[in-house]
Order: structure tokens, then C-alpha cells, then sequence
């Protein structure tokens, strides 16, 4: 769940409660709690609602100057023009606090737990019909930081949304970082590419 800059002081100061995602299904879950650049999140709630019983209102908490001004930015993130019928997610938010500092140093991984995390990335290559993909966008996002999906996926083969998919699975796992504008390694993703040509037998 990225926010452009514009919207972090916002979100920092308690003004911007609100976003309205076009996600064909839920990228976070009520409770969670997000790391940002500008601090982190808590998602305080996680609802389905009509385009049409969008108000004003909402868009001031999401931190829009209108109701068509959040419409139209509703609009430019989908791939088909948006309906009044349409279902978005509507999240609540609230800012709980900076984020810690996390230096590589500080993130460093136990080898019995990267040696865990080769076997997971091992099951999914394994249950993948187009073959093993994990170490390979991995090293791709190592290579080619902060580069557009429409970009990494070509270079790869892949078609851009199902290599998105593939990439929030990494970031589940803590492997990768997502920017406005592409993707990063996490300290522990370094850690696990790193290791990869040196697993135990």
C-alpha cells in the first residue's frame, strides 16, 4: 500500500484517516500494522463500498480537496474506466509513530532462518507452472532497483501484472521493499540472494 509523497504529512499529522484502493482483493488486513519512508501504519479497518456512496467527506480524509478530485485518482489506477457501481476498499488508517531505524546490520538473519527461507522460495518455484522464478526477480530487483514492473517483467519473460503478484509474495516474505516507482531488496532479501550459492547440502 504505496501513498506519493504529497499525502505523507498528511498521514503523519492525523488529517489523511482514509484511502480507497481498486484492488481485486485485500493487499492489507485490519490490525496490520505497515512500514513507510514517512513512519508506520495501522490499519484500523477494511470495508468494500460502491463508488456511488463515496462523499465528500471521504475524500477530505483521504486527503483529496474533492470528491472528484479522489474519483479521478481512482481512475488512473485502475484499467478500466470506474463505475458508480463499482466496489473499491475503503481503509481506515492512523499513524502509529516513526519507524524504527533498520540498519543491514541490525536486520541480520540467522543462517538457520535463511536456510528456511530457501526451502519456502524452493516450494514455490516448485509450484509454479512457468517454472522456478524466485532467484531470478530477486537477483533482477538486486540488479535493477526502483525500476517500473512494466520494465523488470519484460526482461524477464513475464507479463507485468503476474510478475507483480510474484513480487508482493517475496514482500510478504520480507524480501523485497516497494517504492512509488519500483522495488528494492530488503536487508534480509541481500541476505538470502546472497546465501543462495551457499547453502548447506
Amino acid at each position: 500500500m504505496l501513498f506519493k509523497r504529497e499525502f505523507h504529512a498528511g498521514l503523519v499529522d492525523g488529517s489523511i484517516t482514509l484511502t480507497f484502493r481498486r484492488w481485486s482483493r485485500p493487499q492489507v488486513k485490519p490490525g496490520g500494522r505497515y512500514r513507510h519512508a514517512f513512519g508506520l501504519l495501522d490499519v484500523e479497518s477494511l470495508d468494500r463500498v460502491r463508488v456511488r456512496d463515496i462523499r465528500a467527506a471521504d475524500a477530505g480524509r483521504s486527503g483529496f480537496e474533492s470528491r472528484d478530485a479522489l474519483l479521478a485518482a481512482l481512475a488512473r489506477s485502475g484499467s478500466g474506466p470506474l463505475r458508480p457501481t463499482e466496489r473499491v476498499f475503503r481503509i481506515a488508517l492512523r499513524y502509529a509513530g516513526p519507524a524504527p531505524s533498520r540498519s543491514d546490520e541490525d536486520a541480520r538473519v540467522p543462517a538457520e532462518e535463511l536456510d528456511a527461507l530457501l526451502v519456502r522460495l524452493d516450494r514455490m518455484d516448485e509450484r509454479s507452472a512457468t517454472g522456478p522464478w524466485t532467484r531470478r526477480v530477486l537477483k533482477r530487483i538486486g540488479e535493477q532497483p526502483r525500476t517500473a514492473a512494466s520494465k523488470l517483467a519484460p526482461a524477464l519473460g513475464r507479463e507485468t501484472q503476474p510478475f507483480k503478484a510474484d513480487v508482493r509474495k517475496l514482500k510478504r516474505l520480507g524480501l523485497t521493499v516497494s517504492f512509488e516507482v519500483g522495488y528494492a531488496l530488503s536487508p534480509r532479501g541481500k541476505q538470502v540472494l546472497a546465501r543462495t550459492g551457499r547453502r548447506p547440502k
